[in-house]
């Protein structure tokens, strides 16, 4: 399907990127809510100066869009692209798999243009579980037996999809196991003892003292070029997905802060480096309760780390730990790269994690995962997660598919805030202990239009006003228990 897919590309890009869109010389205001009677629907727009609030209740938010207040670049945002993503949207029919990608990747959708992928198996697999070189589980140090395999083939193959239809689209890699005989218990999964790298950090002299150091890192260098090879280009890894979980129902590994660190300094970058290879490498790709394992890695590897991964599972998840980080280390890019969207999840829980992240110097927000079945799978049959619905659930009905909640909350930033725009400085966000309140971000974008993303967690209408660093004051209604983006016009 997917290669008759890669036939009509051509006609599909031009359907999302036929003209650039025009300077928005007028404000607009579009709105996806609780209720789902919004979905990127567009509401009237706000207007110039205090406006009419009326007896609605009112808010105040300030935003600095001088250049004093600009922070972090934006480089996208997305979810997860897995096994059960790539299984179920290969269910579809050729046309209806085209239609939902462009819904994703294009202007006609959520324009999403940060992906992350999961390199072989993850908990979102189904039976059984695998890397690309599991070689009958007998040691292969030169990797002669390395082969991305039916799974590995078809992801590559959605991801070069995904990239001809969003060209700005970044896709990072993270690896949940490396084969089984490159670890000390000899298995992708299904073993807590000994789940480690058989690398030399625990039983000899340090990382690289034996074992299979050097193979672990030629094993990124060949997954990244055969997927090039595919058409999807991987613009940056994780060796690691949460590196401090060493779980038995699904592939994981630990790794230590320092082994992290030495890995990545003295062979995985040495390696991308000699192969040509300009793949960037992030650091950690888990919670925010442990912040000194990405500061060890890039205090140690700054040679070929300048970015840290984050997840949200931290027991009552603090973002701002991210701009602790970035007060600390001010060159530093970060990402929240996972949190999961399962269905009985808060209506607001994707704006959460993007907001929240955004407002704290991350340059993107990825969520776990993109696509499922009506049974939140394919899924390992043991251990991982049953009940990660994707933002997109695919069905046995006529339409093929559903949109979810999630989806339209995360598309109510990356539809209306592109690659390339810079976040700003910004106050009166507020959530009061005992639920409601008002969180925003905002940016400038490429073309000088502003975006102010606004989340109403009230059971009321709120009349915004928002007071810019250039002077001019902004107002209008946020509907109740919504996501709404208000885009301005460039200010004078």
């Amino acid at each position: 399907m997917i290669v008759t897919l890669l036939t009509t590309i051509a006609s599909l890009a031009a359907i999302g990127h036929a003209t650039p869109q025009k300077r928005a010389t007028d404000a607009s205001a579009y709105a996806s809510n609780s209720a789902g009677t919004y979905k990127l629907t567009s509401i009237t727009a706000p207007v110039q100066g205090s406006g009419s609030p009326g007896s609605e209740s009112t808010w105040k938010l300030t935003i600095d869009d001088t250049s004093s207040g600009h922070k972090q670049t934006i480089t996208g945002f997305g979810a997860a692209v897995t096994d059960a993503t790539v299984t179920s949207f290969n269910t579809l029919s050729d046309a209806t798999l085209q239609q939902l990608l462009n819904e994703l990747m294009t202007s006609d959708g959520a324009q999403f243009s940060l992906m992350r992928h999961t390199i072989g198996a993850s908990d979102l697999s189904g039976d059984p579980v695998y890397t690309y070189d599991d070689n009958g589980n007998e040691a292969d140090p030169t990797l002669s037996g390395f082969n991305l395999g039916d799974r590995g083939t078809a992801m590559a193959e959605m991801l070069a999809t995904m990239k001809s239809l969003q060209p700005d689209l970044t896709v990072l890699g993270s690896s949940w196991s490396p084969p089984g005989w490159m670890k000390l218990n000899g298995v992708i999964d299904g073993n807590t003892t000994d789940n480690n790298l058989n690398d030399g950090y625990l039983t000899s002299g340090g990382t690289g003292s034996t074992g299979y150091s050097s193979a672990f890192a030629q094993y990124f260098v060949k997954y990244i070029q055969a997927y090039e090879a595919l058409g999807a280009t991987v613009d940056a890894i994780t060796i690691q997905n949460e590196p401090l979980n060493s779980q038995s129902g699904y592939p994981t590994m630990y790794v230590f802060d320092y082994e992290s660190a030495q890995l990545i300094q003295d062979y995985v970058g040495p390696a991308l480096a000699d192969a040509g290879l300009s793949t960037k490498i992030w650091a950690y790709d888990h919670n925010t309760d442990v912040p000194s394992y990405p500061q060890t890695v890039l205090s140690t590897a700054s040679e070929y780390v300048s970015t840290v991964a984050w997840h949200c599972y931290a027991t009552d998840v603090d973002w701002r730990v991210l701009s602790d980080f970035q007060s600390a280390n001010p060159s530093a890019t970060q990402y929240m790269t996972e949190c999961w969207t399962p269905a009985s999840g808060t209506w607001h829980q994707a704006a959460d994690f993007t907001m929240g992240p955004l407002q704290n110097y991350a340059s993107g927000a990825i969520a776990w995962t993109l696509g499922t079945d009506t049974s939140d799978g394919p899924h390992l049959s043991s251990g991982g997660c049953d009940t990660c619905q994707g933002l997109v659930t695919v069905t046995d009905t006529d339409e093929g598919y559903t949109l979810n909640t999630a989806y339209y909350m995360m598309a109510q930033f990356s539809k209306f805030m592109p690659p390339g725009a810079i976040v700003l400085n910004g106050t009166g966000s507020y959530t009061y202990s005992g639920g409601g309140g008002l969180q925003s971000v905002a940016s400038v974008n490429p073309d000088g239009t502003r975006t102010v993303v606004i989340e109403n967690l009230f059971g009321n209408e709120v009349y915004v006003q928002v007071e810019m660093g250039s002077g001019e004051v902004w107002s209008g209604s946020v509907p109740e228990e919504s996501v709404t983006t208000w885009v301005l016009p460039a200010s004078a």
